[in-house]
């Protein structure tokens, strides 16, 4: 009697797991639904809200995922997925999560026909090998030294984003910040460090085209005492500071007795004498520019400005890193530890300009910076915003290149190549995992699809012309235009993509898919609070009393 009751409690067990891998599905779907119209040149552009109630209008993946709030674990970490890509290779957020949406969405009909999840995401994971050995395959090495290879590339990755309009432009700053700041780490390998070492600054005003890469660093400055000190000097040497330029409080409440009224004179004799001795030991290695990230007092500023040095005060961290590294100086904690190698000679020219109603310091002209600032203007915040989501990209494409110097095509080529072999391959799979091996191979068609409806063009014309080329694993190059929908050779169109990119938007969008399969439940730690000492609140029910009690309104 006992066996069928365990039979029947299993069968419970699995449907309430079959209903989380819906919903989670369900979510993950909607998640991709909501940015597929971003992907590719001809994409639509998403006006958002935020959270300050203030604007944004974009076309990037990440930044409208960023700006969502849902309830939804599975759809969170759906966005996160747009994140993590982000923040790895810089590119490609879109395309990862149509193609995890799209994994999943394949999924569901093994999940209803009671497949395990395991024996799925074993045929997902096989699936993803296979796809990053033909993107081996078909990947072209270039010469990350050619500026025109290296246009082309960036123009073509940021070939779908909003600023694509502007031409060679931004795609030109993108390659001249990262060239700045790309330093050898030995063996062969370059490292480009975007994070720390370039500052975007968007000044609104002018025109975008006035916009450009210095040769050096500016930040949003004046000088100490605008009427003492120079605002302009030509071959400046720099002292870097971490220390404040002013007497030190005490760190603890000090009291001190005085008895006599020298005795109070002798103090404030004591804090100058202090003052003037740090001043003293920076005056010695003869500076042009002081900059501190500390405070300086204005005794400390009568001494420099006597010498002609001009100082700057309470200039941020990151800031001052960007300065040492463009005028090779070292940034230094105690003034009496000063050195001659610490001193920074490499700047050209050190100039306080005045953009709008905002004072610029500039340290530029620089022999070696290995740091940089890119000047954006542009007629509005907004407009300045999109376009520096799109420098980013760009940087990060460029920084790709740099770092691992291979292209495989866009257009979608590449995921129909990835389709047709692994189709190929399904036929030789035995057992169970053949069946979600294969369908994993036609979740990759998404990308491609996405763009011929994102085109304006007949999908399943388009779709089923694209496979018959891409049919034998032949023709790799054989895409999507995404401009005008044509099918197109990519080489011929310079339509590419980073092998980072696209390597690291397959593992991300498969991993995540397999990680959303393997979840067959959702448990709220989540209590409702309830006022304490309250039992259950029972609900309420309105009786006769208390509607004679509500005042009726007169027609």
């Amino acid at each position: 009697m006992h066996a069928p009751v365990l039979v029947l409690k299993d069968s419970l067990k699995r449907e309430s797991g079959t209903k989380v891998h819906h919903a989670n599905i369900q979510a993950s779907k909607a998640v991709a639904d909501i940015i597929r119209t971003t992907l590719g040149p001809r994409s639509m552009l998403k006006m958002l809200l935020d959270a300050s109630g203030g604007i944004v209008v974009t076309n990037d993946g990440n930044a409208i995922l960023r700006e969502l709030d849902i309830a939804h674990p599975a759809a969170k970490s759906m966005i996160e997925l747009s994140r993590t890509q982000d923040e790895e290779v810089g590119d490609g957020t879109t395309s990862v999560i149509i193609l995890a949406g799209e994994m999943l969405h394949v999924a569901e009909a093994f999940i209803e026909k009671s497949y395990h999840p395991t024996v799925i995401c074993r045929a997902y994971n096989k699936a993803l090998e296979d796809a990053i050995a033909v993107l081996d395959k078909i990947a072209m090495a270039i010469d990350p030294q050619d500026r025109a290879t290296m246009l082309g590339l960036v123009k073509s990755c940021i070939g779908t984003k909003f600023t694509s309009q502007f031409g060679d432009l931004i795609a030109d700053l993108a390659i001249d910040a990262t060239t700045t700041v790309g330093a050898d780490i030995g063996q062969g390998l370059r490292d480009v460090d975007i994070k720390n070492y370039i500052k975007v600054e968007k000044v609104p005003g002018g025109q975008l085209e006035d916009s450009r890469v210095l040769k050096g660093v500016m930040f949003n400055k004046d000088v100490v005492a605008p009427g003492k000190m120079r605002r302009k000097i030509v071959n400046p040497r720099i002292i870097l500071l971490d220390s404040p330029l002013e007497y030190k409080k005490g760190e603890n409440q000090t009291n001190a007795e005085l008895l006599k009224e020298e005795d109070w004179n002798l103090l404030l004799r004591m804090e100058e004498e202090y003052i003037e001795e740090i001043c003293m030991q920076i005056l010695k290695f003869k500076p042009d520019l002081v900059i501190t990230e500390k405070g300086l007092s204005d005794l400390a500023c009568h001494y420099l400005s006597k010498h002609g040095v001009t100082a700057i005060r309470r200039l941020r961290k990151t800031d001052n890193n960007r300065i040492a590294r463009a005028c090779g100086a070292v940034i230094v904690n105690r003034p009496d530890e000063l050195q001659e190698s610490d001193v920074g000679t490499g700047a050209g020219l050190f100039e306080v300009k005045k953009i709008g109603d905002e004072f610029f310091a500039f340290i530029v002209d620089c022999k070696d910076p290995k740091a940089c600032t890119v000047l954006l203007r542009g007629a509005s915040k907004d407009l300045l915003n999109e376009v520096e989501r799109n420098l980013q990209d760009a940087m990060s494409v460029a920084r790709n290149i740099i770092k691992n110097p291979k292209l495989v095509p866009g257009g979608g080529a590449t995921e129909l190549t990835v389709s047709a072999t692994l189709k190929q391959k399904s036929s030789s799979i035995e057992g169970i995992e053949k069946w979600p091996y294969e369908a994993a191979a036609i979740a990759f068609e998404a990308i491609p699809r996405t763009l011929a409806q994102n085109c304006g063009v007949n999908v399943i014309r388009t779709m089923t012309a694209l496979q018959g080329k891409h049919a034998n694993g032949e023709n790799a190059w054989i895409g999507i235009d995404g401009n005008t929908g044509s099918i197109t050779d990519m080489k011929e169109g310079q339509i590419w993509d980073a092998y980072n990119v696209k390597a690291q938007t397959f593992k991300t969008a498969i991993e995540a898919a397999c990680m959303l399969l393997r979840i067959d439940d959702i448990v709220s730690g989540i209590k409702k609070k309830q006022t304490p000492g309250a039992g259950p609140s029972k609900p309420k029910v309105e009786t006769e009393a208390d509607a004679d009690g509500e005042q009726i309104l007169p027609d």
